[in-house]
């Protein structure tokens, strides 16, 4: 019996470049199987593909172990933070704050 390939897209972005890989995976293989397979982890050395967060068209998908790939999924793989978004806004608010101190 000859096994059905699934056509998928593998994303990542780091700071400077980006990378979309097409491929192929056997059906019923996980999200994070088909992240390995992709081979995109040997293009991006520093990437944890077994503990990174991964998503589906900017949903993230807390079962990625588990959960297979369905025809034309665009698997995204997530990077931490580097700031924490609400921490970013109090300092800006803030420093605004102060300029209009200032200017009074």
């Amino acid at each position: 019996m000859v096994e059905s390939l699934i056509a998928i897209e593998v994303v990542y972005a780091d700071v400077g470049r980006q990378r979309l890989q097409r491929v192929s995976v056997p059906a019923g293989t996980t999200l994070r199987a088909a992240v390995r397979l992709s081979g995109i982890g040997e293009q991006f050395p520093e990437l944890d593909v077994l503990g990174c967060p991964l998503g589906i068209f900017g949903k993230l998908i807390a079962d990625a172990d588990t959960r297979a790939v369905e025809v034309g999924d665009r698997i995204e793989i997530y990077r931490p933070l580097l700031a924490d978004p609400k921490e970013v806004r109090r300092l800006r608010a803030e420093k605004a704050a102060r300029a209009k101190a200032q200017n009074l």
